[in-house]
């Protein structure tokens, strides 16, 4: 389960909701990836629960694609928390989109979720080690059986950020990057505006060594990208409590 974590009633946590789903389109073709129904609630719905459980207060949606489903579902409020949403209006990355949205940022740092993935953090424990630390940029890690797929996060004794390896360059267990990071207003400035930008493969590799690190966590993960891995989701979903 995901702890209450001090200080996050007063930070703003942005939800990456724009992505196109290509992959996904098989088995989910009317709406963004983000409103994909798990056991009858739209996928999105279990990240918004995670958040607000953690004591965030405010929400804001980086949308894109269909977005104006996501903001017709989500867009009035959710659990008590304010929700807004910041659409661009054209794929801008995950990084380009942070950026874009950075008006709407009220805080600093900002807990930022990828919103086709969840994974059992405890938000708690990545928001001490963040403050403990003095860090630019926290990252949730998760161990899973096989990196290949996802790619390899390598740090070092104290959890400071090494490497990134890509998807398919190593096999076996190791950690990945599980989608959730708290990140300074430091580093979502640097982002350059106006064209598309990756924060998995130009932003955050560029902050190595200057206060990136990883949080190593234990709780599950899922990643429902593929038409096989998101029907594995009720199960997952299913078997939590």
């Amino acid at each position: 389960m995901s702890g209450r974590a001090r200080g996050f009633s007063e930070t703003t946590a942005v939800i990456f909701a724009g992505g196109l789903g290509t992959r996904l389109r098989a088995a989910v073709s009317d709406r963004p990836k983000v409103l994909a129904e798990v056991l009858g609630r739209p996928f999105l719905s279990y990240l918004l629960d995670q958040v607000a459980a953690a004591g965030v207060r405010r929400v804001v949606l980086s949308t894109g694609y269909l977005g104006e489903q996501v903001e017709a579902a989500f867009g009035g409020g959710f659990g008590g928390m304010e929700v807004v949403c910041s659409k661009e209006d054209e794929p801008l990355g995950t990084g380009g989109a942070l950026r874009y949205a950075l008006p709407r940022l009220q805080s600093d740092p900002v807990v930022v979720m990828n919103g086709d993935s969840y994974f059992d953090a405890d938000f708690g424990a990545l928001w001490d080690a963040h403050v403990e630390r003095g860090a630019e940029g926290s990252m949730a890690l998760c161990e899973v059986p096989d990196v290949a797929r996802f790619g390899q996060v390598v740090v070092d004794e104290n959890e400071a950020l090494v490497s990134f390896e890509e998807k398919g360059s190593g096999r076996g267990a190791g950690w990945i990057n599980a989608g959730i990071y708290v990140l300074s207003r430091a580093i979502v400035e640097s982002i350059p505006e106006g064209r598309a930008v990756s924060l998995e493969k130009e932003v955050l590799p560029a902050w190595i060594g200057r206060g990136l690190y990883g949080v190593k966590g234990r709780g599950k993960f899922i990643d429902i990208g593929t038409p096989e891995s998101y029907a594995e989701a009720e199960a997952f979903f299913g078997g939590r409590g």
